[in-house]
């Protein structure tokens, strides 16, 4: 595995990958970024055109590790460029789109024929477009598209860029590398006396950023029959509140609210291990908390993203405590198949109830003078037998509605 730092739309962008793994896949499956589109997957249709330090790049046929430092551009990242935006305009103007999946790559194309070529004729820019493939319009709305941008920007004074900003020799994405020799120093420094110590598994890191919005967001509630004093203390123990999760567990004991582990998830005849890292804060004063966390399965290379809210509050009954919870997440990868909302939200409630029961006997045995270390109640679900429940619970709903309007 190989971690990859990049500068993706003007904002740092980092994750641990395995060496074979291309750009497009990169940032489509760990930055979110679908605006990218994958066709052939070898380099002709040009779908997945993007720009690599201001340069029009196959990202599938380009390593993401070759890029190491580089500044990507995506199509989500030509927002306010104001070539693209011209560009959007006359693509709308004169058709040059229908489906749209190649879209976002013949734009990336087009604005550097438009950034480069002082004044090209039709043969000329059909020439320049001929990596990118079209097999709804034709051509010919395309062609007009970039013929009118490129008469309208010169019409207002503004020439051509010869080499259109190529600034750097080699392939796209190369000159940033790092010299090999200090990494050879501290490997020789390292294996003389004692050894170094075992590197622990690569995981992904928990990234606060504030411009991150999950995929599905959801809201939960459940009940306990407990204080909510008692309840609120039992949350702030983490290793606690893990072992209360079916499959969970940590990797040592959380440090300033940072704290690594792992979950096991059992989809049929997939079994997942999500390695990851986990921020948590608390308010004592408004009893609520929130848990920002992404996890990745090296088996599936599915990786996920999630922030749980909670709010713990006094129940409708006495000596009752109410828990509301809102989850955010985002899935990608194999795994991504079973991310629709509705089938979240069902499998979810059943984890929870889960949950429940696991924390209902902790607590219970440490009212009963025990301590907080009582075995819990259900300590494996199979993700696969809940999908299969769901479904059979809402084919059984649907009959029931059915014979019901007879």
């Amino acid at each position: 595995m190989n971690t990859v730092t990049l500068t993706v739309n003007g904002k740092p962008a980092s994750a641990t990958i395995e060496p074979r793994t291309h750009l497009a896949d990169f940032l489509r499956e760990t930055q979110n970024l679908t605006g990218t589109h994958i066709g052939c997957e070898h380099g002709v249709c040009g779908a997945c055109t993007l720009l690599v330090d201001g340069v029009p790049t196959r990202s599938c046929i380009t390593y993401a590790v070759s890029c190491q430092q580089a500044e990507v551009t995506t199509v989500e990242g030509l927002d306010d460029d104001d070539i693209a935006a011209e560009l959007r305009t006359a693509f709308s103007k004169e058709h040059g789109l229908q489906c749209g999946y190649c879209t976002p790559g013949m734009i990336v194309s087009a604005r550097d024929v438009v950034l480069r070529m002082d004044a090209p004729s039709e043969h000329d820019i059909r020439v320049a477009m001929s990596g990118n493939l079209c097999r709804c319009t034709g051509y010919v709305g395309i062609v007009r598209a970039i013929q009118g941008v490129i008469a309208a920007r010169r019409a207002r004074g503004i020439a051509a860029i010869a080499d259109g900003n190529r600034k750097i020799l080699g392939p796209a994405g190369s000159g940033h590398a790092v010299p090999e020799s200090n990494g050879a120093t501290l490997r020789a420094r390292t294996s003389v006396g004692t050894a170094a110590p075992q590197a622990r598994a690569s995981v992904p890191t928990s990234r606060q950023d504030a411009d991150w919005k999950p995929q599905t967001t959801f809201t939960q509630s459940f009940t306990v029959a407990h204080p909510v004093d008692v309840v609120w203390d039992f949350f702030g123990n983490i290793g606690e509140v893990a072992s209360c999760l079916p499959g969970a567990s940590l990797a040592g004991e959380p440090v300033d609210g940072h704290v690594e582990g792992q979950i096991r998830v059992k989809v049929g005849p997939i079994a997942a291990e999500f390695q990851g890292v986990a921020d948590v804060t608390r308010d004592d004063a408004t009893r609520t908390g929130t848990i920002n966390g992404s996890g990745k399965d090296k088996r599936s290379n599915s990786q996920t993203r999630g922030l749980i809210g909670y709010a713990v509050k006094p129940g409708d009954t006495p000596g009752e405590t109410r828990v509301d919870v809102s989850i955010g997440y985002t899935l990608t990868g194999m795994l991504a198949q079973f991310g629709r909302s509705g089938l979240v939200q069902d499998v979810a409630g059943r984890l929870i109830a889960a949950f429940v029961q696991n924390l209902e006997a902790k607590l219970a045995h440490k009212a009963h003078g025990g301590d907080a270390d009582a075995p819990p109640v259900i300590t494996e679900l199979d993700a696969g037998s809940l999908v299969s429940s769901v479904i059979i619970g809402r084919v059984k709903r649907f009959f029931a509605s059915l014979f019901g309007r007879r």
